[in-house]
């Protein structure tokens, strides 16, 4: 016999109404009371009938993911919690993927998912906050990473200058001053590059260090290859030789690990190495990779939280939110500190914060 929400309401002692809103997510719900209906609901087994609700209130179920790469491993560790935090709300993920390219992202913004997905998520890279802002439709939107589109939709981002100045005050306070930034996309238009430039150069310059464009080095990609040819460029160039980089994702870190290895450059005693994600290969990399931890978690669980407040309060005066999650600096063996038994380091300094009303 299925449960119905009036059981799980006597087991939890709330009213039917309140389960019903922590099934469909609603945020009026204290987290207390949140974790003692969902106690009840995982007890007896709960599952609505998402064919009858759909059809009662107009919708499908459904909610779309764009992400620029599904290969990428940052994007496919944010895909899976984006589809676990959709679960907990009773929703079914749909994911695409955009290879960077705009057409791509303007045909999904036109409304390919439109008459099937009661909202959409997306990560874009290719284009610009006022065609984004023009795009945002009646489909509840929210976007990832660096392009706000204004006050058109919610947007949820880690503060992308503050975690690369931390990142390279890391390496300033380890006595490095010859930093080497591996990462900036002058052909790419999502931000993200830019940011992590500004921070890397405004802490160098607050330890009066002046910023040499020689090492900065611009990649095509944020992956493995573009990271090893980055470095083997810094080696080769005749210019200054690094004795610490910063590398814009993990992937090109590790690019970058594997040229010193070839090299016989020792990390991190001729050379210190920051990344930033956090993904795994870090973690079990040799030496392990010191990185920028965002909290992916909290990425998907506030935008799910930003589609539930729309898709289920339709007429509802919410403002679009800004929000920015924290990060924090996970210093590991490549800029000299020791590997944890668990592999994954330890945490130096926390960063980021809600904005915007939340």
């Amino acid at each position: 016999m299925r449960t119905s929400l009036k059981d799980v309401a006597a087991r939890a002692g709330v009213s039917v109404r309140t389960v019903s809103n922590v099934v469909n997510g609603s945020a009026s719900v204290s987290e207390r009371t949140r974790e003692r209906v969902q106690r009840a609901l995982d007890e007896l087994g709960y599952r609505p009938n998402l064919a009858a609700r759909s059809l009662r209130a107009g919708r499908t179920g459904l909610v779309g993911l764009v992400i620029p790469e599904l290969h990428s491993p940052y994007f496919g560790e944010l895909a899976g919690l984006v589809v676990e935090a959709a679960q907990r709300r009773s929703w079914t993920v749909i994911i695409d993927q955009t290879h960077g390219r705009a057409d791509e992202e303007r045909r999904l913004l036109e409304g390919t998912h439109a008459p099937i997905v009661d909202g959409l998520i997306i990560s874009p890279w290719a284009l610009g906050a006022e065609e984004l802002a023009e795009r945002a439709g009646a489909t509840p939107m929210v976007l990832l990473g660096e392009r706000d589109p204004g006050r058109l939709a919610d947007h949820v981002a880690v503060d992308n200058v503050l975690a690369a100045d931390e990142a390279t005050r890391h390496l300033l306070d380890a006595g490095r001053r010859r930093i080497a930034a591996v990462g900036p996309q002058p052909g790419l238009r999502n931000g993200t590059a830019e940011q992590r430039l500004a921070g890397y150069r405004r802490a160098l310059r607050r330890a009066g260090v002046t910023p040499d464009p020689a090492l900065e080095v611009p990649v095509p990609t944020l992956h493995r290859a573009a990271g090893a040819r980055a470095m083997a460029r810094l080696l080769d160039g005749g210019g200054p030789v690094p004795d610490a980089v910063f590398a814009f994702s993990d992937e090109l870190a590790l690019g970058v690990l594997l040229v010193a290895r070839e090299r016989g450059i020792g990390v991190p005693e001729d050379l210190a190495v920051v990344g930033f994600d956090d993904i795994e290969d870090g973690r079990y990399a040799n030496p392990s990779l010191t990185t920028v931890s965002p909290d992916k978690a909290q990425i998907a669980e506030r935008a799910l939280q930003c589609l539930a407040d729309r898709v289920y309060s339709p007429g509802a005066a919410v403002p679009p939110q800004r929000i920015t999650v924290p990060h924090r600096l996970v210093a590991r063996e490549s800029t000299g500190h020791a590997r944890s038994p668990e592999g994954t380091g330890s945490a130096d300094r926390v960063g980021g914060a809600r904005s915007g009303g939340v």
